[in-house]
């Protein structure tokens, strides 16, 4: 499974997963109707191609093998502190359990974080309790509530916040797919300096106990050599140098 930045060509797809992720979540409380006819103003898709060009948005979406199995809409938005405003995040019924939403929220974090960002905002109608459950197992904490109306009904809407920091208190870890197929697992807060990008440190399991190689932050390409003197490239041309060299003039 590759998580990835959505393009136009995905808008589709995007639309088809976040009307049966909704319906999914909220066929309990919403009809159908009403779902077909705020997934279809939510998800115009002149307006998601022209947000996409935002330079303040950050879609991401879940694609195993071709299939589009889950997606996450953000933007970094300026206010006293910068904030990450998270306004979507959809996983399709028959992905969920797998971890994706988990693997689209770190990813999510990251590109914000990179951006300055210093607090996550989500929200979710709290007719859906998995949703809800979501966020407090991913560390955010309830920072209010408002009421919102749906269809001519009314609904209570939660607002979840989580402070990110630069501590490595907490562990930021997002699972990838190298070009053998194989599971690997990305420590975003485990990085080498490289000439063009970090280079974030990998392992084979989520609990990091067996190290693995590195994932080139350039361009996304996992890099598993190291020569003697501890010098990584990548295809792309991002480099980490020796590390005597390191060592001895930095």
């Amino acid at each position: 499974m590759q998580i990835r930045t959505a393009a136009e060509d995905d808008i589709d797809a995007i639309r088809a997963l976040a009307r049966e992720s909704t319906a999914a979540s909220y066929g309990h409380a919403l009809s159908e109707s009403v779902i077909h006819e705020a997934v279809g103003s939510w998800y115009a898709p002149a307006d998601m191609a022209e947000e996409m060009s935002d330079d303040d948005a950050v879609y991401i979406v879940a694609d195993d093998d071709g299939e589009i199995v889950g997606y996450v809409q953000s933007y970094y938005v300026e206010r006293r502190d910068p904030v990450g405003e998270i306004d979507w995040l959809h996983v399709a019924p028959d992905a969920r359990g797998r971890g994706v939403g988990r693997d689209l929220l770190t990813r999510c974090e990251r590109e914000l974080r990179g951006r300055g960002v210093e607090r996550l905002e989500g929200r979710v109608l709290t007719a859906n309790e998995t949703g809800a459950e979501f966020y407090e197992d991913e560390g955010f904490t309830v920072a209010g509530e408002r009421d919102v109306d749906i269809g001519g009904e009314s609904f209570t809407e939660r607002f979840y916040s989580k402070f990110v920091d630069d501590t490595g208190e907490q562990l930021l870890t997002e699972a990838r797919t190298d070009a053998d197929g194989r599971r690997i697992y990305v420590a975003l807060d485990e990085a080498e300096r490289g000439g063009k990008a970090p280079f974030y440190v990998t392992y084979d399991d989520r609990e990091r106990t067996d190290r693995r190689g590195f994932l080139c932050g350039a361009c996304d390409s996992v890099v598993d050599t190291m020569d003697a003197m501890g010098r990584v490239a990548c295809s792309c041309g991002n480099r980490r140098k020796a590390t005597r060299w390191d060592a001895a003039y930095l």
